[in-house]
């Protein structure tokens, strides 16, 4: 059995959202096979902006960063959910991410760029909601911003193996495809893939 740790990366906590429908899935999945699973919804967390590469480098820990990153340490599996907003990921992920993921956490600070992956042993499945068709995004768009987390961010600090999910069309009103990829979600939790 596996620990999951499942990022909720929806930046809207007022209302659910299908991001958290998929989420919610994965976890029921994991769970009815007796896997571990640990939840974050970044949207109820305290996550500031960095306004420097000094302030990432050296500055004060939020403690829900610092919890955020415990729940990284004891993980063996990560799931980040979130919808696809202009191009990317929401600016709430992104800010998350340059928080937990910093030098001395995520990677070694000397060494240069290809030594120190200090969060190798972990795997992950990247879950990408999107009005768009996901053949779109993956042909007109090239994927360029899950290609940037699977390199630059992901990969960069040892995540291996990457996976990913993108679900496009989440706008429409035929209700067949949504409970299709719930299906696939649950199954992928059961399987901790």
């Amino acid at each position: 059995m596996r620990r999951i740790l499942i990022i909720q990366g929806h930046p809207d906590a007022t209302e659910p959202h299908f991001c958290h429908a998929l989420a919610d899935a994965y976890a029921a999945g994991a769970q009815e096979v007796g896997h571990s699973v640990e939840r974050l919804d970044l949207a109820k967390i305290d996550i500031d902006f960095l306004g420097s590469q000094r302030e990432q480098e050296h500055g004060a820990l939020g403690p829900d960063i610092a919890r955020a990153q415990e729940s990284i340490l004891r993980a063996e599996h990560v799931v980040l959910v979130f919808p696809l907003w202009l191009g990317g990921a929401p600016a709430l992920v992104k800010a998350f991410l340059e928080q937990v993921l910093r030098p001395g956490f995520a990677y070694a600070s000397d060494g240069g760029p290809f030594k120190g992956k200090l969060l190798k042993g972990r795997s992950l499945r990247i879950v990408i909601t999107m009005g768009m068709p996901a053949w779109y995004y993956r042909l007109v768009y090239g994927a360029h911003s899950l290609k940037a987390m699977k390199v630059g961010i992901f990969g960069f600090v040892g995540f291996r193996p990457i996976a990913a999910s993108l679900i496009g069309n989440v706008e429409g009103n035929n209700p067949a495809p949504r409970k299709d990829w719930l299906a696939r979600m649950r199954a992928l939790g059961a399987a901790a893939v």
